[in-house]
């Protein structure tokens, strides 16, 4: 797996992806609450995944490249 994120695209990544989490894992009452913050929290994991390693699957699909070379 080649890199192709850039700093910036990685560091906006581990921001967003922290606040997902964060807000996810917020305790919410009900089922549909419970299942969307769920899905929020690992929505926010994925990002924090990928800006911590560098490497996008998505942006290999599509030919995308943020970092210089």
């Amino acid at each position: 797996m080649k890199r192709n994120e850039g700093t910036v695209d990685r560091i906006i990544r581990l921001a967003v992806g922290a606040v997902l989490i964060w807000v996810g894992l917020w305790p919410l009452n009900g089922l549909q609450a419970a299942v969307l913050g769920i899905v929020v929290a690992v929505i926010g994991l994925i990002l924090v995944i990928t800006g911590i390693t560098g490497y996008c699957a998505l942006y290999s699909l599509l030919g995308i490249s943020t970092r210089r070379e």
